[in-house]
């Protein structure tokens, strides 16, 4: 049972990304490598390590096409905005259309936003929402290279959306929930925000096996998208008690070896418990 308190946690993450952001910011301007959150691991301006929820062997563009991002996907977005903190590709599996109002929780540098932003076009809209200062900075920099109108960046918590009710046709996210102390709030304030008919499109990580404490407790963890796993029956339920309908959810098994590769030299392999999936769930009508 988590214990950590909910403020704890999420400072931890507020400043774990910002670091993130501020590194990768820095790399793509001097272009030596720099330490990611304390991790062993190493940045450039074009390496996952600057995710923290990546491998620090493999490249943002590498990590991309293995989550299902095609060329033209990575291509497509401004420099910068793609920093591999990922684990699927929740824009593929949202089946947008033109004219469509999407939320991204945790936008991070803006990447899914404007993939989205493609496929909804001019008349249709796309917010990202991101409780990190430095990530929306950025994000916000990044939208400006591209001189786009149809992607706004908004500072706040995923718990407590700065979105109007029944506003949104879809709402994606990938790989925050996790790092969320309240996920239950999270699916709540989700529900509140879609349209009736709304749908959710996450790619996120989810628990095949109860976490050990010692990987729930640690904070390291907890901000490196695999301390705040929550299992697969447990996201149902949080799901369902939100409103939801249609849910699915799809474990990727073949993500057990990457996931493993986050957190290397911790006593407990990360992938033994950890996979990341994609969940889907609608908004009835009623």
């Amino acid at each position: 049972m988590q214990t950590r308190d909910k403020e704890e946690i999420r400072q931890a993450v507020r400043e774990r990304y910002g670091k993130v952001a501020i590194s990768n910011n820095m790399a793509a301007i001097t272009g030596p490598e720099t330490p990611c959150c304390g991790q062993s691991g190493t940045s450039t301006g074009n390496t996952s390590a600057a995710s923290c929820c990546g491998s620090p062997e493999i490249t943002s563009q590498q990590l991309s096409t293995l989550m299902g991002y095609s060329k033209e996907d990575i291509d497509s977005a401004p420099e910068g905005a793609n920093m591999g903190l990922g684990c699927g590709n929740p824009v593929a599996l949202a089946s947008l259309k033109p004219g469509e109002t999407v939320v991204d929780l945790g936008s991070g540098g803006g990447f899914d936003c404007f993939l989205a932003a493609r496929q909804v076009g001019n008349t249709g809209k796309v917010i990202g929402v991101d409780m990190t200062p430095d990530m929306v900075s950025k994000a916000r920099l990044n939208a400006e290279k591209i001189g786009t109108n149809s992607v706004e960046f908004r500072l706040g918590e995923i718990e407590h959306l700065p979105v109007a009710d029944n506003s949104a046709d879809i709402i994606m996210s990938n790989c925050v929930i996790n790092l969320s102390p309240d996920k239950q709030m999270v699916y709540g304030d989700a529900y509140r925000v879609l349209k009736p008919g709304g749908r959710l499109a996450i790619s996120d990580v989810v628990a095949t096996a109860p976490l050990p404490d010692e990987i729930q407790q640690d904070l390291a963890l907890l901000s490196a998208c695999v301390g705040g796993a929550a299992t697969i029956d447990d996201t149902v339920k949080m799901l369902e008690r939100a409103g939801f309908q249609d849910i699915e959810i799809i474990p990727k098994a073949e993500s057990r070896k990457l996931i493993s590769e986050w957190v290397p030299g911790k006593s407990k392999n990360a992938g033994d418990y950890v996979v990341s999936a994609y969940i889907k769930a609608v908004k009835p009508f009623f």
